[in-house]
């Protein structure tokens, strides 16, 4: 009988830690996907975009007008995985939903986001003009340290540049270093000399020993240089 009354209570107990189990493994769930739900409303903050310039010839997007994965930081949580197309006319950033429709998304709230095009990780942040500097916006970072390499990617629209009938895109890139928290556009090696006024002989004889060529056609040309500067500053 004593035995009975055992397994009776045992059987019981069981019963009611399965049941608080079950009911926890509920709760989580419920939690992560209202979680879940609360993400995607803050990645998807944005307004319906809609492709205005349709007859232009060309296109306003970086790379491609395809969708490329991606990754977007807000307020320093990061969403991998997701489609991005970079609109640099208008310099915003757009996404599709799982519904099929293109968002703009909302530029004040990100801080950060990555491109992968032609098997590489394309990094850009958004810079906020101050007092001191006038550059704003997403800038792609070619090199990020003491001194900082920035490319800010924008299309312009050329009137009746087809034909004298049709208007067309045309890509133009700038480059910019930022030192001392202050940024300013370079176009040549004799600009980021006088840059780095402070090192220029020792700037100078490591490109010339090293056979760098500088380009503004070539923006990485200017990376071995700067981080050179940044390692003499410390």
């Amino acid at each position: 009988m004593k035995n009975l009354i055992r397994r009776k209570i045992l059987l019981y107990s069981a019963f009611s830690l399965i049941l608080a189990c079950s009911s926890d493994i509920a709760v989580f769930g419920a939690v992560a996907e209202a979680k879940d739900t609360i993400d995607i409303q803050v990645l998807y903050n944005g307004r319906a975009w809609r492709n205005l310039f349709y007859k232009v010839k060309g296109d306003q997007f970086l790379f491609s007008t395809e969708f490329l994965p991606g990754s977007v930081t807000i307020d320093g949580k990061q969403f991998n995985d997701i489609p991005l197309k970079y609109d640099i006319y208008n310099d915003e950033l757009l996404s599709i939903t799982d519904h099929g429709i293109i968002l703009q998304l909302n530029k004040e709230m990100i801080d950060l986001f990555t491109m992968k095009y032609e098997n590489k990780i394309w990094n850009f942040r958004k810079l906020e003009a101050d007092s001191l500097n006038s550059l704003s916006g997403y800038v792609n970072v070619l090199y990020n340290g003491g001194t900082s390499l920035y490319i800010k990617y924008r299309k312009e629209i050329l009137l009746l540049a087809v034909e004298n009938k049709f208007d067309i895109f045309n890509q133009v890139n700038r480059i910019f270093v930022e030192k001392n928290g202050q940024i300013f556009r370079v176009d040549s090696k004799g600009e980021l000399l006088k840059l780095f006024e402070d090192q220029k002989h020792q700037v100078r004889s490591f490109i010339r020993n090293n056979k760098i060529s500088i380009s503004r056609k070539d923006p990485e040309s200017f990376m071995p240089v700067i981080e050179y500067y940044d390692n003499l500053q410390h």
